[in-house]
């Protein structure tokens, strides 16, 4: 929670970092946008404003045939807005134009002309939650406002009237139409039910309704017909006894025959006694035998003769009986065939009666359909006959548009505003896409992600030479603590030579060479100042001296350095000036002469800052880099692009010079509240406390020049020509 709560500060104060730095493109545009606005506002036309209101009435679309399909679209907010739509619709707007002859009023070239004004100032506005629709108007006449709005409105009412009427006209043709087209249908349906009535044989209304459930018709022929299908029922009964009987007795032997005769029920009365007189005298031969007697006994042999005769009579009569059952089953066979055949003719004479009279009922039931339908028709129709001469109107209107008595547009106020919440997004959004597409150093920790070195020192906006104020100066604080970092971040007090270096022109490297030279020699170091930027030299103008006699001198002559080292105002400072231009400079600062310069005043002074050129433009600012101990790259604050002092620290590094830091140079306080926290001496010091860091510190033996000849003087200095320093 607290990492996030510190996240969300850190956002909130570079947004309104963001806001500081670029307060003035804001403004500038907010000012910007607004006065456009009210310019466009001023010379804008007034127009009066015709305001016409009306309920747009909610109704079908369309006439329907039946009355339960009434459409109900009205109450749909679709409805609304098609209306709305349709109040634009040129078919609305010519007869306004027509009416108000506004091609000639407005002087337009073509109707159409005049139709693409009349829309350009038509606003059509409705109610979310009502069916009130506000017809307005704009133009430079009140009273011609006024008119074309209420015409407007007289238009639409007039057009959707008309339209509705023909559109129930063309509905009311259609129901016409089907209603013939039913009359027609309803006649050939009367002609079908006639001829199918007739084809089935109905004469009485009252007794058609006989048809049974089976499908013949209860009628006379139809008892019959029934009587018929009982009586061959009862046929079918007796030929399946026959059958049974035939069935029993045709397979048996004459012994068996014989045996099952009593059981036959043979009608001839002869025959029940005879086979009653065989089984006697089967019994009665039977017993003689018992008895010992044998065949050709007179009494067996008789009876054996007698039972021969009697079994001839009743095998015969047996025969004939099964004869007799298979003459009545074929008889009784060729009846039932008979009896089947009319009675099936009978029942499909009938069956087509039936269906006679099925057509006849569906051609009866489909007059009544049709009936029906065309008397609900002809009622739909005599409605919408009626509705058509008292069609309702679309709109009510319930306030006219009148001429108003002040301009309606422009609307300044809401102008103006929306101009400045223009202005002021389009500064905002501006600042902030400026401030993103800016690449360069913003703040320290830009620098020593970026580089991997410290930031030595931060130093405000527009700081002058120091050593040329007088009294105190809060400005010296930052070149202190630039001197103190410097000595806490060099690892040898040998390393007393220092180069100062940027990426390009005009960052405040000088200013910052002779302020720091000032601070240190303020401290008790003997410090060497040398403008090693031979082609465009600076530095001799902090100190108001000359320097057609300079480094270059000493480089390519055999003149003493005595004789080129200046002693300035400032006790403990000296100032070696760069000389005259040279041709090839790099060539002779990258000489053996260059090399044991600096080897001679390392061992002669405390401390020895070294002016370069930009070292991105030309290469004698390596050449130094190369030959100093120690460089500082001077950064202006917003100026220099990342990857560009990137290239600066490795330009240095390529020629195998040491960074030992960077000084943020030219940083506006104002805007870039957070540099205050490096810069509170501003507030903290007070000239009545006085100025700690200019105590003598504890150093390293000061070293001497041995003899110095004063060649020249600051003009400041007072007094000239002394050989010591």
């Amino acid at each position: 929670m607290n990492e996030q709560g510190s996240d969300l500060q850190k956002h909130a104060m570079d947004t309104w970092q963001v806001f500081r730095n670029r307060i003035g493109l804001i403004t500038l545009s907010f000012i910007l946008v607004f006065a456009a606005a009210a310019v466009m506002t001023y010379i804008m036309p007034r127009k009066y404003r015709g305001r016409h209101e009306m309920v747009i009435e909610r109704q079908p679309n369309a006439v329907k045939v039946f009355a339960g399909n009434s459409d109900t679209g009205g109450f749909w907010p679709e409805y609304i807005k098609t209306q709305i739509e349709t109040i634009s619709k040129s078919q609305t707007l010519y007869p306004v134009i027509e009416g108000l002859k506004l091609k000639e009023r407005w002087d337009m070239p073509s109707v159409q002309a005049a139709l693409a004004k009349l829309r350009g100032n038509l606003d059509i506005q409705s109610s979310m939650r009502s069916d009130f629709v506000a017809i307005e108007f704009y133009d430079q006449d009140a009273q011609l406002a006024a008119d074309i709005a209420n015409k407007v409105a007289e238009s639409y009412k007039t057009q959707h009237t008309l339209l509705e009427k023909e559109q129930k006209s063309k509905s009311l043709a259609i129901i016409q139409k089907q209603i013939s087209e039913q009359e027609a249908r309803r006649q050939a349906a009367q002609a079908r039910e006639i001829a199918a009535k007739e084809k089935a044989g109905v004469t009485n209304e009252w007794n058609t309704d006989v048809l049974r459930p089976g499908g013949t018709l209860n009628t006379g022929e139809g008892s019959k017909i029934l009587s018929r299908e009982q009586y061959l029922l009862q046929c079918e009964q007796e030929l399946r006894k026959l059958e049974s009987q035939v069935a029993q007795v045709e397979p048996l032997t004459p012994d068996e025959l014989i045996a099952r005769a009593a059981g036959l029920n043979l009608e001839n009365p002869s025959f029940a006694a005879n086979v009653l007189k065989y089984q006697e005298s089967t019994v009665q031969r039977d017993g003689l035998k018992s008895s010992g007697l044998g065949n050709k006994h007179p009494t067996v042999s008789g009876l054996n003769k007698q039972i021969e005769t009697l079994r001839d009579f009743i095998l015969q009569a047996a025969k004939d009986h099964v004869r007799g059952l298979k003459d009545r089953l074929d008889a009784e066979n060729k009846k039932y065939v008979a009896l089947k055949n009319d009675t099936d003719g009978a029942i499909k004479i009938e069956l087509g009666k039936g269906q006679l009279y099925n057509q006849y009922q569906s051609a009866k039931d489909e007059v009544a359909y049709i009936e029906k339908t065309l008397i609900q028709m002809r009622e739909r129709y005599f409605d919408e006959e009626a509705a058509l001469e008292m069609v309702k109107f679309p709109a009510t209107t319930h306030a006219i548009a009148e001429p108003e008595s002040r301009p309606a547009k422009p609307n300044t106020a809401l102008n103006l505003a929306l101009g400045g919440v223009l202005g002021l997004m389009f500064g905002i959004g501006l600042a902030f896409f400026l401030e993103y597409m800016d690449t360069s150093v913003k703040n320290l920790d830009d620098v020593e992600k970026l580089l991997g070195v410290p930031v030595l020192a931060v130093v405000p906006k527009n700081v002058g030479v120091l050593h040329r104020s007088s009294g105190f100066n809060p400005d010296s604080e930052a070149y202190r603590i630039l001197r103190t970092n410097i000595e806490f971040n060099r690892k040898s007090p040998d390393a007393n030579c220092i180069s100062v270096v940027s990426g390009g022109a005009g960052e405040g490297k000088s200013t910052t060479m002779a302020n720091l030279a000032y601070i240190c020699a303020q401290g008790g170091y003997n410090v060497l100042l040398i403008d090693a930027d031979l082609r465009r030299p600076s530095m001799h103008t902090h100190f108001d001296v000359s320097h057609t006699v300079g480094l270059t001198n000493y480089l390519t002559t055999n003149i003493r350095l005595e004789d080129v080292v200046l002693r300035t105002a400032v006790e403990n400072l000296y100032f070696l000036p760069s000389g005259l231009l040279p041709s090839d400079s790099a060539g002779i600062l990258n000489s053996q002469r260059m090399v044991d310069l600096i080897a001679d005043v390392k061992s002669r002074f405390d401390l020895v800052l070294i002016d370069s050129p930009p070292i991105l433009g030309v290469s004698d600012a390596s050449v130094l880099a190369n030959e100093a101990d120690l460089t500082i790259i001077v950064v202006q604050h917003r100026k220099l692009p990342r990857h560009m002092l990137l290239r600066v620290k490795q330009a240095v590094e390529n020629v195998g010079g040491k960074v030992i830091g960077v000084v943020l140079n030219n940083v506006d306080l104002t805007s870039d509240s957070q540099y205050q926290y490096y810069t509170s001496y501003y507030t903290y010091y007070s000239p009545t406390n006085g100025v700690a860091g200019d105590a003598k510190p504890s150093r390293r033996k000061k070293r001497k020049l041995s003899t110095v000849a004063a060649v020249g003087k600051p003009a400041n200095a007072g007094g000239g020509g002394e050989d010591v320093f």
